[in-house]
């Protein structure tokens, strides 16, 4: 059972929901569907980062059926407009809530503070509480796969990167992709434009066309629409898409894409609410647990190309690969990691350098 949570349906407040609660009765509460309830900050039609989780939240409906009752609240700017839209959700009889952008932490956090009772959960955030989780995806070992695509497939040796906002999440991503790529190609160069957006398909189009004019002929993101594969598609150069196969608006220009894989975690959760065993903490899934895997590479995709992508997957599934593995420095000549040591995931959470090879 799913509903659309619009602010006009829910306006009763904290007081209301908790006066009527005891007229139901024990009996009737522990029969009620568990209520789950998502916050977006973009559309669930952006075909990415809001997309996937909406995915993830109709898997839960197909798993659990009269079980439990999702609804959501999509395009929820970040900020204190966050914060409005839990306190909806918590009103509206939702136990359990998952804030899905990095912008949502600290209204998630007050939020919870607010209803100790609810369970919530907050994805690629790092404060918790026990009434508040976080969970995140190893994006960046997506990212090492198709940098070692592009350090093939580039005839230029530039590649493109549309980049949000300089949060770690994105910054570790750029860096993962040049590394890769210059593991092909010592000299690639990956050239940034900062959208300062998450989805905003014309500035995302326009941010590609800009960098094809720069001379790169192949064009990454994180930003959440395919308008930057069709600005690629148009001008004939390789592109890879994010969070979803985005192959059906760019046939030609998609390389692969990032596939984000939220399913199988929240169908766990969810079940560790109704049967009682929910425990707050930290979860951070990769290729191996299956939160991130790569879209079918385009028949473009050279023998060499595809082979040494697929070395790189399997590698990291191996546990023989790390994408950040020493000597490592950073643009300014830093050592960051010794010879053979691999970056720890409180480096990675806190990265605000750049490697060698990216121009931003």
């Amino acid at each position: 059972m799913t509903s659309i949570i619009t602010r006009r349906r829910f306006n009763f407040g904290a007081g209301a929901a908790a006066a009527a609660a005891p007229l139901l009765g024990r009996s009737a509460l522990a029969q009620s569907p568990l209520g789950v309830g998502f916050i977006y900050v973009g559309p669930i039609g952006d075909y990415g980062w809001s997309w996937t989780h909406d995915q993830g939240r109709k898997a839960l409906d197909a798993h659990f059926g009269s079980k439990i009752k999702t609804s959501f609240i999509e395009n929820v700017a970040e900020g204190p407009d966050a914060a409005r839209a839990l306190r909806q959700l918590a009103q509206a009889n939702n136990q359990l809530i998952f804030a899905t952008s990095f912008g949502f932490m600290n209204p998630t956090v007050q939020v919870a503070k607010q209803f100790p009772k609810l369970k919530f959960e907050h994805a690629t955030g790092y404060q918790r509480a026990d009434n508040l989780a976080t969970y995140n995806a190893r994006f960046y070992e997506g990212r090492a796969v198709i940098g070692t695509i592009a350090g093939h497939m580039s005839k230029s040796g530039k590649a493109g990167y549309i980049a949000s906002f300089p949060i770690p999440e994105v910054v570790m991503g750029i860096n993962a992709f040049t590394l890769a790529a210059r593991k092909v190609n010592p000299n690639f160069t990956t050239k940034v434009i900062w959208a300062s957006t998450w989805y905003d398909p014309a500035k995302e189009a326009d941010a590609a066309k800009a960098l094809i004019d720069q001379g790169c002929d192949v064009i990454s993101q994180h930003t959440d629409s395919p308008a930057a594969l069709q600005a690629a598609e148009q001008r004939g150069v390789f592109a890879f898409g994010q969070a979803s196969d985005m192959r059906s608006f760019a046939p030609k220009a998609q390389l692969s894409a990032i596939v984000d894989d939220w399913s199988g975690y929240y169908v766990k959760r969810v079940q560790e609410a109704i049967d009682g065993s929910w425990k707050t903490g930290d979860v951070w899934g990769g290729i191996k647990d299956g939160f991130v895997k790569l879209a079918p590479y385009n028949d473009a995709v050279t023998p060499a190309a595809r082979a040494a992508a697929d070395a790189v997957k399997e590698g990291i599934v191996s546990g023989k690969l790390h994408p950040f593995t020493g000597e490592l420095k950073d643009q300014k000549g830093t050592l960051r990691l010794k010879a053979g040591e691999t970056a720890p995931d409180e480096m990675l959470a806190k990265m605000d350098w750049y490697v060698d090879g990216v121009q931003a």
